[in-house]
């Protein structure tokens, strides 16, 4: 752990694509970030923080995780003693790798993964809490719920971000538009018939976004070294990149481990099953691009040749 100077905290910003969580504005306490692609976590209390760092400690040198699992976890660089970013003095906080610092405009979702969100030695209070929450939302019915959203809209429109209480009243239905209208050239507010034209790209291919999600699912079908409550799933991509014909591979990180405990030898059901809904939904979006390219090649007055991808030549 280090102490940072005050020369050092002037280079620290308000994170410019939070899209979930505390936000470090209005005199209230929050992650910062700074140029060189570093994300300042402060420690939650009531000793949720120092669990959080205790399970990095723990993954980062744990060698039962495979190596290639470890690439959806963000890198944990250790802690670091810092002034808060609502000016109650020094505080420790998390230092992570910033996710989003080689994504120009980037399309972000956060999605909290199961259907129970509370962990086993939580209070009667919290678990209540967690409960109305998770019945109100889709996390009960799904196994998981959009948690937080941005979408890269072109540069004049500039991002759509629903507020904290609309994406809480999201339903079933807009969950599987949200997904549809993520991976579309057509997002724009108001415009019902998302086109999922980036579907094949993003959510497709063997670097694609369902195959990322099935390698996880297949570490979680096994792994039984931990439980991971509340913990969300970060997916991310450039859309602007993508909408210009240029290679974009879009990534998933694994976030928020301040309730994860030890899986004593038993399989994390309520992760897995929350991962396999969302696959579930991921892919009928893939799926319905798919058969989406195939009619519009049919119908064309030129027939193309549909490839495997869906995209039609």
């Amino acid at each position: 752990m280090s102490i940072a100077h005050s020369s050092f905290y002037n280079m620290l910003k308000v994170p410019e694509h939070q899209v979930a969580g505390h936000l470090a504005i209005d005199g209230k306490l929050g992650p910062l970030v700074d140029d060189s692609g570093r994300f300042y976590k402060p420690l939650q209390g009531d000793g949720r923080g120092n669990k959080e760092l205790a399970f990095y400690e723990s993954f980062s040198s744990d060698t039962r995780v495979p190596d290639h699992i470890r690439k959806y976890f963000p890198v944990c660089y250790g802690s670091q003693l810092l002034e808060a970013s609502n000016g109650s003095g020094l505080l420790h906080h998390l230092v992570l790798q910033d996710i989003v610092s080689s994504h120009r405009n980037p399309s972000i979702m956060d999605v909290k993964i199961g259907s129970r969100t509370w962990y086993p030695e939580a209070s009667d209070n919290y678990i209540q809490k967690c409960l109305e929450k998770d019945r109100r939302t889709t996390t009960v019915s799904l196994g998981f719920r959009i948690a937080g959203l941005q979408l890269y809209e072109g540069k004049e429109s500039g991002y759509w971000r629903p507020g904290r209480k609309e994406v809480q009243s999201f339903t079933v239905y807009n969950v599987r538009s949200i997904l549809r209208r993520f991976v579309s050239s057509n997002s724009s507010i108001g415009n019902e018939n998302s086109d999922c034209s980036f579907a094949p790209s993003i959510y497709g291919g063997s670097a694609g976004i369902l195959e990322q999600l099935l390698e996880l699912k297949a570490w979680f079908e096994d792994q039984t070294i931990y439980h991971f409550h509340s913990c969300s799933l970060l997916i991310l991509f450039d859309k602007e990149s993508v909408s210009k014909g240029s290679a974009s591979v879009p990534e998933i990180k694994l976030i928020d481990f301040a309730h994860v405990v030890e899986g004593k030898g038993v399989i994390d059901h309520n992760f897995l099953g929350g991962l396999c809904s969302l696959i579930k939904f991921v892919s009928e979006v893939l799926s319905d691009s798919k058969e989406s390219s195939i009619k519009d090649c049919v119908e064309s007055e030129k027939p193309g040749i549909c490839t495997d991808n869906g995209n039609c030549q």
